[in-house]
């Protein structure tokens, strides 16, 4: 397994704004290429007045920035970079207030970084089909609001979760808990005849007159698993999920829910190869 890059060899690769630049050149349009206005084939050289290269025969100039959320950002790019770097080497994420403190820029900054960082991370994990046997899942996500707790629980953001057994994790942001919402993701993500766990939860009771392989455990009368029947691996991670929004986060409000289970996701689904990720991101620029 991979430990990914130190500190160290985060700066020897990327020193200063040029050599991200120059990264991001290379990576999005290679070093040589055929220039789209007059056709000619040789190397685009750095222009010094702004972030761009410009063609060596007619002037036309490249912007490597556009079309990545660096685009139109004011930050200079090395820290982008390092943000990026502090997201994928730190456990839980990474919070506004540290990226404000490591980078040296203003809290709204940090705030907007962060927001787009966690949305990419949820563009790179995309959303492979989901095979083999499967576990699905709602849980209730918000700040502690009085009165009934669990489903029914008013002032909180429904998360739908569908998790393969060894693999891939999907998840969700839905309206509702209700059968035409959740059956829908389901169809979109599981082909039909995949055996599919869930518990006692009364939506899923028709799941098999879908053509899925469907059975339940009943946590009402405390039964947590029949079998290799159960929903424990998705319910852990929705520990997980909240003790991380908890513990680094505090809380995190409706609007941003889905950035944030982005991240999340893109982490579970990287967890065998953690220190792979920075590497995976900067590939995807």
């Amino acid at each position: 397994m991979s430990t990914g890059p130190t500190i160290q060899d985060f700066f020897k690769q990327f020193p200063n704004d040029d050599a991200c630049l120059d990264y991001l050149m290379a990576k999005r349009h290679g070093t040589t290429l055929d220039c789209p206005k007059c056709g000619k084939h040789g190397k685009f050289h750095r222009v010094k007045r702004h972030p761009a290269y410009e063609c060596a025969w007619c002037g036309f100039e490249i912007f490597p920035m556009a079309g990545t959320m660096f685009h139109r950002s004011h930050t200079p790019l090395q820290k982008w970079f390092y943000a990026l770097y502090l997201f994928t080497t730190s456990r839980h994420g990474v919070p506004a207030k540290e990226l404000q403190r490591q980078l040296g820029v203003s809290y709204p900054t940090a705030l907007r970084m962060a927001h787009e960082i966690r949305k990419y991370m949820g563009e790179v994990d995309g959303e492979p089909p989901l095979t083999g046997h499967v576990e699905v899942d709602e849980t209730y996500v918000g700040g502690k609001r009085p009165g009934k707790r669990g489903r029914g629980a008013g002032g909180k953001s429904v998360v739908f979760g569908i998790m393969e057994r060894g693999g891939e994790l999907f998840t969700k942001v839905v309206p509702d808990a209700k059968r035409k919402t959740l059956f829908a993701e389901i169809a979109r993500q599981v082909p039909e005849g995949t055996r599919i766990s869930s518990d006692e939860f009364v939506v899923y009771h028709t799941l098999s007159n879908l053509g899925y392989d469907h059975d339940t455990v009943d946590h009402g009368a405390k039964e947590w698993a029949r079998g290799d029947t159960h929903v424990n691996s998705l319910e852990g991670f929705w520990a997980q999920l909240k003790r991380s929004i908890r513990g680094t986060h505090i809380s995190v409000s409706a609007k941003h829910l889905p950035k944030y289970l982005g991240e999340f996701e893109y982490r579970y689904n990287r967890r065998k190869n953690p220190g792979a990720m920075f590497g995976e991101l900067l590939a995807n620029l």
